[in-house]
């Protein structure tokens, strides 16, 4: 019996973290860092770096539910930024960086709600992550596709995603694929 794919589409600052870290998880199926959010058809990266378009770096992920629930997704996905930061990720600043969950089922937006809900114990500043519904999704530029792996030595790549993966690598070993480092 084929199991049926689901899709989660998440925003937590620069989608080239969350991406790379997704590509590392059992029963991920595909990963594509893109837009989603806004008001601009076909919206390219410098639209979306001027702020204006609406949109959010987001990645776009599909994966089998029998191995891998959307509760564990978003789970990831909270240790991955800090979900008190309105509109921004650190140094990267503007609503194209927002926490952002686009929920396409009811399902979806109960189990982030309860995530959400949850993740909200951790922190004392309040959780900012915006729930909407999923709508249009652009696929970002050919470069921005699995950017980690291919610029590793870059520097944003060594200096802000390699010690988020070695954290996530560590906090969620059980469920990664074996280490390509």
């Amino acid at each position: 019996m084929m199991t049926e794919v689901q899709i989660a589409t998440l925003g937590g600052g620069c989608f080239w973290c969350i991406d790379a870290a997704f590509r590392r998880v059992k029963g991920v199926l595909e990963v594509r860092s893109g837009y989603c959010g806004g008001h601009t058809q076909q919206p390219t990266y410098e639209q979306i770096c001027h702020g204006d378009s609406g949109h959010a770096e987001v990645v776009e992920i599909k994966f089998d539910p029998q191995q891998i629930s959307y509760v564990q997704v978003l789970e990831m996905f909270f240790t991955l930024h800090d979900p008190t930061q309105l509109n921004r990720q650190g140094n990267d600043i503007g609503t194209q960086y927002r926490s952002v969950v686009f929920y396409h089922n009811e399902q979806q937006l109960q189990q982030a709600k309860t995530t959400i809900e949850s993740v909200q114990q951790q922190y004392m500043a309040p959780v900012v992550t915006e729930l909407s519904e999923a709508c249009q999704f652009y696929s970002a530029e050919s470069y921005h596709q699995d950017y980690y792996t291919n610029n590793r030595a870059q520097g944003y790549c060594s200096v802000m995603i390699a010690p988020k993966l070695a954290k996530f690598q560590h906090q969620f070993s059980q469920q990664l694929l074996e280490d390509d480092t």
